[in-house]
């Protein structure tokens, strides 16, 4: 069923006329929602303008239907940041989707929104590229625009600059001042030609533009289907040339792309961004453990005929670690950073009774946004630098959790598989005794299960600092590289046993906080190769094994209901808020 949605042009802090617009027009349409592209609040100088501000967030000021507004040029007013940061909305029916955003409506339409001005000066070791309090800054990276391709597609794209060479090919005339008032962006081009968006929304204060749609070229998983774009920049509402600044229109977000170009669209004016890897053999194991539906016809049809090496492997749209597919297990996500996320483990490997001082399983996976198989192939330097460095992070964190919570009798292991045949790449997190890692088990259980599998030997490397080689005893993150090649990695980390002093005032306390991640790290790496076959689920084989889990080896024999997942979710959140840095 289509819906009804109307977009508005800037308002410029002209907040009581707008939205007794939308008012009346919402009575006569009954819109699903409403989007405002460009400034909500503009300058926000005048004593005018306050008082639309104070009225707004007095409730003075109706707005009528669900509204959503990203960034536009300016910086939002600093009681409208207070009240988002404190309530998650501005007042009733005003949202806010951040400078990036992801957005999946009641009506099931998926809204992706990248506000602000592209940063001209790059990122910088003294000025990251974004950070928790980021959804509030008035620019933009490139590092932003990446972070939505995990998205894979979206029925509405919304951005505060236009798309570079969008008016190639369009006969739609312009100002002829209009390189003044506006800028196009390469990185908007490439945003637009990844999530191919059924509309494109952005602003041209001064005038309306309707460029005619294009269609983008088909895809393998759609090889018949033309996806097609309308792109329309709304003049702003109070724009004196009285350019067209409302935009109501119907999307029904289940149709179907065309299959034949209609009359009076065009081919796409944006150049495509880098193609994925293809034809990618399957690693359907590594991701599955979100699917609800059994893949073990799969797995019982394994041959290696022709047909089986040529199917394409899954997109971000059906990729199990990628936000974008409709069907992630969302109840699962804890924390989400700027280039990765924290989930549990669907079929955790302990149950929440295993590590009593934790009270959840602690079973954890470190993912990226980008679908990537490796870190080390992410294409952007800058991203694969900015995830590996997040990750490692998160990674960080985690062990400063379950050694201060369990009295440093809690160390951890952390291993991930990392092959350019895979899908899409991941760390798995999991706690172990002390008494464990004091004795080498760990490592040793992994050397025993490799001779056992006829496995090559395993490097090993050992380091005492801080807990994460990316990240310093500061929680700085390093510039080190992503490790090249195919490879199993496990990282054994076993935490510094001290007498812990009582703090004698808040520096101290925090001092002692930071110091808690210290401990000595063993990184053992087997270099994966065509010589022989390797388990997918190795790591957890072995981990298995070494915590007498054996009936619990495999995630589908460890089930438990969605209201358990949850629980599990929501302790294990509680328990992490003070260490969580994307919380910050």
């Amino acid at each position: 069923m289509a819906s009804k949605i109307i977009v508005i042009g800037s308002p410029n802090c002209q907040l009581q006329t707008v939205f007794t617009k939308l008012a009346k027009l919402h009575t006569k349409q009954n819109f699903a929602f409403a989007i405002i592209v460009g400034n909500l609040f503009g300058d926000c100088s005048t004593e005018a303008e306050l008082n639309e501000i104070s009225a707004l967030l007095q409730g003075n000021i109706h707005v009528p239907v669900t509204t959503y507004f990203t960034m536009g040029s300016r910086p939002l007013p600093t009681r409208i940041v207070e009240k988002i940061e404190a309530d998650d909305e501005v007042c009733s029916n005003l949202y806010f989707l951040g400078k990036r955003g992801v957005l999946k409506t009641a009506e099931g339409i998926r809204i992706a929104a990248l506000g602000g001005q592209l940063d001209q000066s790059g990122p910088s070791k003294s000025k990251p590229e974004s950070n928790a309090s980021g959804k509030f800054q008035t620019t933009y990276t490139e590092s932003d625009a990446r972070a939505l391709y995990g998205m894979g597609n979206a029925d509405i794209l919304i951005t505060n600059q236009w798309p570079k060479d969008i008016r190639f090919g369009s006969k739609v005339p312009i100002p002829e001042d209009y390189a003044s008032q506006s800028s196009e962006t390469q990185i908007i081009s490439d945003l637009c030609a990844t999530l191919k968006p059924r509309y494109h929304f952005s602003t041209s204060d001064s005038f309306f533009y309707e460029r005619e749609p294009f269609f983008h070229m088909p895809s393998e998983d759609s090889p018949q289907t033309k996806p097609m774009t309308r792109f329309i920049s709304l003049a702003a509402f109070d724009s004196p040339s009285k350019q067209k600044a409302l935009y109501a229109f119907s999307l029904d977000h289940t149709s179907a792309a065309p299959l034949t170009i209609p009359a009076g669209v065009t081919a796409s004016p944006l150049s495509a961004p880098q193609a994925k890897r293809k034809n990618l053999p399957s690693q359907q194991e590594s991701y599955s453990r979100f699917a609800s539906h059994d893949s073990s016809k799969s797995h019982s049809n394994n041959r290696r005929g022709k047909r089986q090496q040529r199917e394409p492997p899954p997109g971000p749209d059906r990729c199990f670690f990628c936000l974008s597919n409709p069907n992630v297990a969302t109840h699962l996500i804890t924390s989400i950073g700027d280039q990765s996320y924290l989930t549990i483990a669907k079929g955790p490997l302990p149950t929440k009774e295993f590590f009593p001082s934790l009270g959840f399983p602690g079973h954890i996976l470190i993912i990226p946004f980008e679908h990537s198989p490796t870190i080390s192939s992410i294409a952007d330097a800058a991203t694969r630098t900015a995830t590996l460095a997040e990750m490692s992070r998160f990674n960080q964190r985690l062990r400063r959790m379950v050694s201060d919570r369990s009295s440093e009798q809690l160390g951890a292991v952390t291993w991930e598989v990392s092959r350019g045949g895979g899908i899409h790449t991941h760390w798995q997190f999991l706690p172990v005794s002390i008494s464990l890692l004091n004795q080498n088990l760990v490592e040793l259980a992994f050397q025993v299960e490799a001779e056992n599998l006829s496995y090559p030997k395993f490097r090993i490397t050992t380091s005492t600092h801080s807990a994460d080689n990316n990240v310093n005893a500061d929680g700085e993150t390093s510039d080190a590289p992503a490790q090249q090649g195919d490879y199993f990695q496990v990282s054994i980390w076993t935490p510094e046993q001290k007498n812990p002093k009582p703090a004698t005032d808040a520096a101290d306390s925090t001092d002692s906080k930071l110091s808690s991640d210290h401990g000595t790290e063993k990184v053992m790496t087997l270099d994966l190769d065509p010589s022989f076959q390797f388990d997918l689920q190795f790591g957890r084989r072995v981990m298995a094994k070494l915590l007498q889990l054996d009936k619990r080896m495999n995630w589908r024999d460890a089930p438990q209901s969605q209201v358990e997942e949850e629980a599990d979710a929501n302790a294990f959140k509680e328990a992490f808020k003070e260490y969580d840095f994307s919380l910050e």
